[in-house]
């Protein structure tokens, strides 16, 4: 049996809240879902669930490639601030649906969510598609956004939870890094529809963010077959499902039910909850695991303000400096966006094998140094539009792995009972400091038409990402391969 209750305790399948949190569960099921295999079940999983990072990249590079097309629209005729403005609203409504379906995430379950923010980001990506002033396309952004928002805590605590811990870094990262498929679908897109030929600038902008919106209804349909975590189960009072749906995962794996009773697997003792209390999830992220949450926050700001500041302007950098056409624009994204998937793709395996403070010392320190060299580059007329997007492309060889080992380290260093409020919050904050502010900044900037300004913006950006790099090596935890239980015990933890 993989469950075994206290002797004077006797429960059915339901449990009420009146007494779940008397109740004390023995339990083998992290140890046991970290010594499967790789197998066809975790691939699909992490294509469901993974696909997230592939809409944002959609979102995200349509909001930077349609921007020419959105200042040309007879209908919006939007000014950079305006431009800015939006691409902030997006952010800032990514902050607020991490931090509220965070918050609902740790305490009704990880299933629940990612379908309700999928819904919110279909309907409201759909609704970009129709606006008709900057309030109502800012409005429509934001509440994109937050459907996004909402799925990196969903989506980080799931795949986190159910993924060996073996694969758990590597996997991590290039489901990450697939934010740049995304990216190359928006480029292709944005060159498709912003082509006269083809559709009118006031209609191709609209087609493409319906774009998005196709792509999430078929992501509805694959997610209906992914279970709920069984390791959140087991501490909100459901063992029995957790048990079960962990039986089923093993004869989809190996083709039969792991012996638990053998002694092969180590057992906790856990007792069960309904929620945790907000007062303990303050405490546990800002005074028993404080030195983790300084690591996570400056890892967060850092790459955000590094990633959003100057993605949401490399059409406008484009553009305005080197006087390329905003139709065109898309050509130069498709190779910027290689060289960000290639980087997760061929150092991922290191962040499991070299270990993480290693290589996120390693990345976001390379990646500071070069931003640091190219606006150099950049702001002495060093180099053409095709300079630029291969000094971008090596840049974010580097600076993409960087970014998703932030969403790693923050997802795997803190107790399961907090673990997606924690990803909201160090996602919130860190997108609040460095995302919101940086496209507002950046266009502003590159709204003066000096280079020596733009230039001031990636020294900062660079900055940032050095003294990251520094804070990780000396605090950075050593998670690889290790389960998640070991890395940080369950509040819920008898022993």
């Amino acid at each position: 049996m993989e469950l075994q209750q206290s002797p004077t305790l006797n429960y059915g399948p339901a449990i009420s809240t009146a007494v779940a949190t008397d109740r004390i569960v023995e339990t083998s099921i992290p140890a046991r879902l970290d010594s499967l295999p790789w197998s066809g079940f975790h691939t699909r999983v992490v294509l469901a669930l993974g696909i997230t990072w592939i809409l944002d990249g959609l979102e995200v590079t349509l909001a930077g490639a349609l921007s020419g097309a959105l200042k040309q629209s007879p209908t919006l005729n939007f000014s950079n601030l305006d431009l800015g403005v939006a691409n902030s609203a997006y952010l800032a409504g990514a902050v607020l649906g991490a931090l509220g379906f965070g918050w609902l995430t740790d305490r009704i379950g990880r299933k629940k969510l990612f379908f309700i923010t999928l819904a919110l980001y279909l309907s409201a990506t759909a609704a970009t598609a129709l606006s008709w002033d900057i309030a109502s396309y800012a409005l429509f952004r934001a509440l994109t956004g937050a459907g996004i928002g909402g799925e990196y805590t969903a989506i980080n605590s799931t795949i986190q939870e159910l993924v060996p811990a073996r694969y758990r870094g590597w996997t991590d990262l290039i489901i990450n890094g697939s934010f740049w498929i995304g990216a190359a679908m928006g480029a292709v897109a944005a060159i498709v529809l912003l082509d006269p030929a083809v559709i009118g600038p006031d209609l191709g902008w609209r087609f493409a963010y319906l774009i998005g919106a196709t792509v999430g209804l078929v992501v509805l349909l694959m997610r209906m077959w992914i279970p709920e975590s069984p390791r959140w189960l087991m501490i909100h009072g459901r063992p029995d499902r957790a048990a079960e749906i962990v039986d089923d995962i093993e004869r989809t794996v190996i083709g039969h039910d792991q012996d638990a009773s053998d002694g092969r697997f180590p057992r906790m003792r856990l007792k069960m909850r309904d929620h945790t209390p907000i007062r303990e999830v303050v405490h546990t992220l800002f005074s028993a695991y404080r030195q983790r949450a300084l690591v996570g926050l400056v890892l967060m700001v850092a790459q955000a303000f590094f990633y959003n500041a100057i993605f949401f302007t490399f059409a406008l950098v484009l553009t305005d400096f080197y006087g390329i056409r905003a139709d065109r624009v898309g050509w130069y994204l498709l190779p910027f966006a290689a060289g960000n998937f290639l980087g997760p793709l061929l150092l991922g395996r290191l962040f499991d094998t070299l270990g993480r403070r290693a290589m996120i010392m390693f990345t976001y320190g390379v990646s500071g140094l070069l931003l640091a060299l190219s606006g150099y580059l950049f702001s002495i007329g060093a180099l053409s539009a095709q300079g630029q997007t291969i000094a971008w492309m090596v840049i974010f060889f580097f600076a993409s792995p960087a970014a998703s080992a932030a969403y790693l380290t923050v997802s795997e260093t803190f107790p399961l009972e907090v673990r997606a409020l924690a990803i909201a919050v160090f996602y919130a904050v860190g997108t609040g400091i460095g995302g919101v502010v940086g496209p507002a900044l950046f266009g502003a900037l590159i709204d003066t038409g000096s280079r020596a300004s733009v230039f001031a913006g990636y020294l900062l950006g660079a900055f940032l990402m050095i003294a990251a790099a520094i804070v990780a090596w000396r605090y950075a935890v050593s998670a690889e391969r290790k389960s998640l239980e070991q890395i940080a015990r369950p509040l819920a933890s008898m022993e």
